[in-house]
């Protein structure tokens, strides 16, 4: 078991991880002992999600064309146009 003082140690295990090493127990000083697992890799990106869904392609197509046009929202302006009544 791996004692733990920095994010950056932790940091380290976790990059480490893979398929072949997937468990890690970790000891943190003052707050205890942890497992780490690690569940399965992301190896699909959006587009390829895309190419599998019609309509998500169309959907992400849609809003770039938006985008490109000016019809675009930053999320700050959309907290700041919602009001309590949003949210009944």
């Amino acid at each position: 078991m791996e004692k733990v003082r920095f994010t950056k140690e932790l940091m380290e295990i976790i990059t480490n991880m893979n398929r072949e090493n997937s468990v890690c127990q970790f000891f943190i000083p003052g707050k205890g002992r942890f497992t780490l697992v690690f569940q399965e890799e992301d190896e699909q990106s959006i587009s390829a999600d895309a190419e599998a869904n019609p309509e998500l392609k169309n959907m992400i197509q849609e809003s770039r064309e938006q985008y490109e046009q000016g019809h675009g929202m930053s999320t700050s302006d959309l907290l700041k146009s919602l009001t309590p009544k949003d949210f009944v």
